[in-house]
Protein backbone atom coordinates (compact mmCIF):
# COMPACT_ATOMS: atom_id res chain seq x y z
CA UNK A 1 0.00 0.00 0.00
CA UNK A 2 1.04 3.41 -0.90
CA UNK A 3 2.40 6.05 1.78
CA UNK A 4 -0.59 8.74 2.55
CA UNK A 5 1.20 12.08 1.28
CA UNK A 6 1.90 14.55 3.24
CA UNK A 7 -0.43 17.79 3.27
CA UNK A 8 0.80 20.66 0.93
CA UNK A 9 2.42 23.67 2.51
CA UNK A 10 0.97 27.23 1.23
CA UNK A 11 4.37 28.41 0.92
CA UNK A 12 7.53 26.50 -0.66
CA UNK A 13 10.02 27.99 2.44
CA UNK A 14 7.89 26.85 4.86
CA UNK A 15 9.61 23.01 4.06
CA UNK A 16 12.48 23.74 6.41
CA UNK A 17 10.45 25.21 9.07
CA UNK A 18 7.92 21.89 9.00
CA UNK A 19 11.13 19.83 9.14
CA UNK A 20 12.62 21.32 12.27
CA UNK A 21 9.44 21.47 14.63
CA UNK A 22 8.77 17.70 13.50
CA UNK A 23 12.11 17.00 14.59
CA UNK A 24 11.88 18.81 18.18
CA UNK A 25 8.46 17.02 18.72
CA UNK A 26 9.59 13.59 16.92
CA UNK A 27 7.08 11.06 18.71
CA UNK A 28 5.50 13.21 20.39
CA UNK A 29 3.07 14.96 17.23
CA UNK A 30 3.29 13.26 13.69
CA UNK A 31 4.51 15.04 10.67
CA UNK A 32 1.06 15.63 9.42
CA UNK A 33 0.07 17.38 12.60
CA UNK A 34 2.73 19.47 12.76
CA UNK A 35 2.25 20.53 9.08
CA UNK A 36 -1.15 21.05 9.71
CA UNK A 37 -0.61 23.37 12.40
CA UNK A 38 2.07 25.32 10.55
CA UNK A 39 -0.12 25.46 7.73
CA UNK A 40 -3.47 26.84 9.55
CA UNK A 41 -1.05 29.54 11.46
CA UNK A 42 0.52 30.75 8.12
CA UNK A 43 -3.06 30.90 7.09
CA UNK A 44 -4.37 32.96 10.11
CA UNK A 45 -1.27 35.73 10.05
CA UNK A 46 -1.49 36.04 6.28
CA UNK A 47 -5.30 37.13 6.96
CA UNK A 48 -4.07 39.93 8.84
CA UNK A 49 -0.94 41.28 8.11
CA UNK A 50 -0.57 44.01 5.88
CA UNK A 51 3.06 43.18 5.38
CA UNK A 52 4.36 39.33 4.87
CA UNK A 53 8.35 40.05 4.52
CA UNK A 54 8.30 38.25 7.57
CA UNK A 55 5.28 35.39 7.56
CA UNK A 56 7.08 33.00 6.76
CA UNK A 57 9.35 33.22 10.17
CA UNK A 58 6.54 34.29 12.46
CA UNK A 59 4.11 31.19 11.23
CA UNK A 60 6.79 28.60 12.47
CA UNK A 61 7.24 30.98 15.85
CA UNK A 62 3.61 30.65 16.19
CA UNK A 63 3.57 27.11 15.24
CA UNK A 64 6.02 26.33 17.62
CA UNK A 65 4.02 28.02 20.50
CA UNK A 66 0.60 26.55 19.71
CA UNK A 67 2.77 22.91 19.20
CA UNK A 68 4.19 23.27 22.94
CA UNK A 69 1.42 24.56 24.51
CA UNK A 70 -0.64 21.46 22.75
CA UNK A 71 1.86 19.20 24.46
CA UNK A 72 0.92 20.99 27.97
CA UNK A 73 -2.36 20.34 27.50
CA UNK A 74 -1.24 16.65 26.58
CA UNK A 75 1.06 16.39 29.80
CA UNK A 76 3.98 15.47 27.77
CA UNK A 77 6.84 15.45 30.58
CA UNK A 78 9.02 18.42 30.10
CA UNK A 79 6.55 21.16 29.43
CA UNK A 80 5.40 21.53 33.04
CA UNK A 81 6.03 25.18 33.54
CA UNK A 82 2.86 27.31 34.84
CA UNK A 83 1.54 29.29 32.18
CA UNK A 84 -0.30 32.48 31.29
CA UNK A 85 -2.09 33.73 28.55
CA UNK A 86 -3.33 37.99 28.06
CA UNK A 87 -5.42 38.42 25.66
CA UNK A 88 -6.63 41.76 24.46
CA UNK A 89 -8.82 42.65 20.97
CA UNK A 90 -5.79 43.31 18.57
CA UNK A 91 -2.75 41.53 20.48
CA UNK A 92 -1.29 44.58 19.42
CA UNK A 93 -0.74 46.98 22.29
CA UNK A 94 -1.84 45.62 26.59
CA UNK A 95 -1.43 42.21 25.77
CA UNK A 96 1.89 42.48 24.00
CA UNK A 97 2.91 44.60 27.44
CA UNK A 98 1.92 42.37 29.90
CA UNK A 99 3.48 39.70 27.90
CA UNK A 100 6.82 41.12 27.97
CA UNK A 101 6.75 42.82 31.39
CA UNK A 102 5.97 39.42 33.06
CA UNK A 103 8.47 37.45 30.84
CA UNK A 104 10.79 40.22 31.98
CA UNK A 105 9.93 39.83 35.98
CA UNK A 106 9.38 35.88 36.32
CA UNK A 107 12.95 35.45 34.71
CA UNK A 108 12.27 31.74 33.04
CA UNK A 109 9.29 30.81 36.14
CA UNK A 110 6.58 31.03 33.84
CA UNK A 111 5.97 30.36 30.11
CA UNK A 112 3.94 33.62 28.69
CA UNK A 113 1.70 33.79 25.55
CA UNK A 114 -0.21 36.55 24.21
CA UNK A 115 -3.15 36.68 21.73
CA UNK A 116 -5.79 38.63 19.95
CA UNK A 117 -9.38 37.91 19.25
CA UNK A 118 -9.47 40.32 16.35
CA UNK A 119 -5.28 40.57 15.64
CA UNK A 120 -4.13 43.48 14.24
CA UNK A 121 -1.86 44.15 11.31
CA UNK A 122 1.08 45.09 13.56
CA UNK A 123 2.33 46.35 16.69
CA UNK A 124 1.35 49.75 18.16
CA UNK A 125 3.77 52.78 18.31
CA UNK A 126 5.98 53.37 21.34
CA UNK A 127 5.19 49.47 22.52
CA UNK A 128 8.56 48.68 21.61
CA UNK A 129 9.96 51.55 23.40
CA UNK A 130 8.39 51.32 26.52
CA UNK A 131 9.34 47.97 27.27
CA UNK A 132 12.95 48.51 26.42
CA UNK A 133 12.85 51.69 29.26
CA UNK A 134 11.46 49.11 31.48
CA UNK A 135 14.44 46.42 30.43
CA UNK A 136 12.09 44.20 29.41
CA UNK A 137 13.00 42.50 25.41
CA UNK A 138 10.28 43.95 23.06
CA UNK A 139 11.79 41.89 19.84
CA UNK A 140 9.80 39.36 18.47
CA UNK A 141 6.57 40.52 19.00
CA UNK A 142 3.76 40.29 16.73
CA UNK A 143 -0.18 39.62 17.01
CA UNK A 144 -1.19 36.51 17.08
CA UNK A 145 -4.35 34.94 16.76
CA UNK A 146 -6.34 32.78 19.90
CA UNK A 147 -6.50 29.48 19.38
CA UNK A 148 -7.97 26.86 20.87
CA UNK A 149 -4.61 25.01 22.25
CA UNK A 150 -3.18 27.79 23.85
CA UNK A 151 -6.20 28.88 26.11
CA UNK A 152 -6.55 25.07 27.45
CA UNK A 153 -3.04 25.01 28.09
CA UNK A 154 -2.79 28.10 30.51
CA UNK A 155 -2.96 28.28 34.08
CA UNK A 156 -4.36 31.55 34.39
CA UNK A 157 -6.11 33.94 31.06
CA UNK A 158 -5.68 37.48 31.86
CA UNK A 159 -8.05 39.70 29.42
CA UNK A 160 -8.10 43.32 28.83
CA UNK A 161 -11.30 44.72 27.11
CA UNK A 162 -11.96 41.80 24.72
CA UNK A 163 -15.62 41.69 26.21
CA UNK A 164 -17.22 38.85 25.10
CA UNK A 165 -14.97 37.34 22.24
CA UNK A 166 -12.75 36.61 25.52
CA UNK A 167 -12.13 33.28 25.53
CA UNK A 168 -13.66 30.96 28.50
CA UNK A 169 -12.67 27.42 28.73
CA UNK A 170 -13.62 25.39 31.83
CA UNK A 171 -11.30 24.79 34.17
CA UNK A 172 -9.11 27.76 34.02
CA UNK A 173 -8.42 30.93 36.34
CA UNK A 174 -9.79 33.78 34.96
CA UNK A 175 -8.96 37.57 35.74
CA UNK A 176 -10.08 40.70 33.71
CA UNK A 177 -7.65 43.83 34.10
CA UNK A 178 -9.50 46.97 33.19
CA UNK A 179 -6.52 48.78 31.71
CA UNK A 180 -6.39 51.58 29.10
CA UNK A 181 -5.91 50.92 25.44
CA UNK A 182 -2.64 52.65 23.94
CA UNK A 183 -3.94 52.63 20.64
CA UNK A 184 -3.02 55.89 19.39
CA UNK A 185 -1.79 57.32 22.45
CA UNK A 186 0.57 59.85 22.69
CA UNK A 187 4.17 58.07 24.36
CA UNK A 188 3.79 59.28 28.08
CA UNK A 189 -0.12 57.82 28.04
CA UNK A 190 1.64 54.59 26.95
CA UNK A 191 4.51 54.43 29.28
CA UNK A 192 1.55 55.08 32.32
CA UNK A 193 -0.39 51.91 30.64
CA UNK A 194 3.02 50.21 30.91
CA UNK A 195 3.27 50.94 34.83
CA UNK A 196 0.00 50.11 35.72
CA UNK A 197 0.55 46.43 33.86
CA UNK A 198 3.57 46.14 35.89
CA UNK A 199 2.38 47.01 39.20
CA UNK A 200 -0.34 44.39 38.47
CA UNK A 201 2.65 41.37 37.48
CA UNK A 202 4.22 41.79 40.67
CA UNK A 203 2.67 38.86 42.40
CA UNK A 204 1.83 37.44 39.45
CA UNK A 205 4.15 34.50 39.81
CA UNK A 206 3.91 33.59 43.41
CA UNK A 207 0.32 32.93 42.93
CA UNK A 208 0.96 30.21 40.20
CA UNK A 209 1.70 26.68 40.82
CA UNK A 210 5.04 25.13 40.80
CA UNK A 211 6.65 28.97 40.90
Amino acid sequence: MSAVPSPALPDDRLVAGAARLATRHAGRFAVETVQRLLTDSYQRLAATAHVTTHLVVLAERFTTERLDALAHVQGAPGVGLPRVLFVCSHNAGRSQLAAALLQHRAAGRVTVSSAGTHPGPGIEPYIAQVLTEADADPAGAFPKPLTDEVVRAADIVITMGCGDACPLVPGRRYLDWPVADPDGAPIGVVRRIRDDLDTRITGLPASLPNT
